[in-house]
């Protein structure tokens, strides 16, 4: 008996890890996001086991280093700086400093925090005022 995606369907490829339909066209059995996660993990397990820089990575997995950069600016990597093949080219976007993962160093990302807090409690203190809009300076 039919199931009833094979009904509406007919038969079609499935990616073996999520199950989700593929297109008969499609090369190879993993779907694209099945695909990206494995190589991930493969990633992590690689840096792991060796002391290795980002070009490096990008090297021994045919990638390119923009997406293994991409990685430590979402925080999914972090690299240690201790040896010679030490993370060197990722910096904070905001002072310029080093970093090891993600897009701001902890001074800059500590200054953010508190000058957001600082924002939402002046909001908070002026929230329940009422406010006059000088109407005659604004429209002459």
């Amino acid at each position: 008996m039919a199931t009833i995606r094979e009904e509406y369907f007919g038969e079609y490829k499935q990616c073996e890890y999520c199950h989700r339909p593929l297109p008969e066209a499609f090369e190879g059995t993993v779907c694209p996001a099945c695909a990206d996660r494995l190589l991930f993990q493969e990633v992590k397990e690689y840096i792991r086991e060796n002391n290795v820089n980002e070009y490096q990575v990008a090297d021994h997995f045919h990638i390119p280093v923009r997406r293994v950069k991409q990685w430590i600016r979402d925080g999914r990597i972090e690299y240690v700086t201790n040896g010679d093949n030490s993370l060197t080219s990722v910096h904070c976007q905001r002072c310029g400093a080093r970093v090891s993962f993600g897009t701001l160093c902890p001074r800059c990302l500590k200054l953010l925090n508190s000058n957001i807090r600082g924002y939402e409690a002046q909001e908070q203190e002026h929230a329940s005022r009422m406010r006059f809009v000088d109407y005659d300076k604004d429209h002459q």
